[in-house]
């Protein structure tokens, strides 16, 4: 099930910009998988790529998607307190 915005698309909307980076970084986390799974699925059917490199390639991707998760649980915007 595809992930939907109910609320209004203003760009001033700080709600809106999170849900924005949450879509970016899901697209991001699924380029990842796909990617790196094909390429050790690759590497082990036919033969090693570069000398060791992938587990490097795989490390340094996994790092920066690590980093951008904490960037978007960073940026949260913070809650509206609720009227009384």
């Amino acid at each position: 099930m595809p992930i939907r915005w109910y609320g209004s698309a203003d760009k001033n909307d700080p709600l809106y910009f999170h849900f924005e980076r949450i879509v970016n970084f899901c697209l991001h986390a699924g380029v990842f998988a796909a990617v790196n799974s094909g390429l050790w699925f690759l590497q082990e059917m036919r033969h090693p790529l570069a000398d060791g490199t992938l587990p490097w390639i795989t490390g340094g991707w996994l790092t920066l998607l690590i980093a951008q998760l904490i960037s978007v649980i960073m940026r949260r915007p913070k809650e509206a307190e609720p009227a009384e």
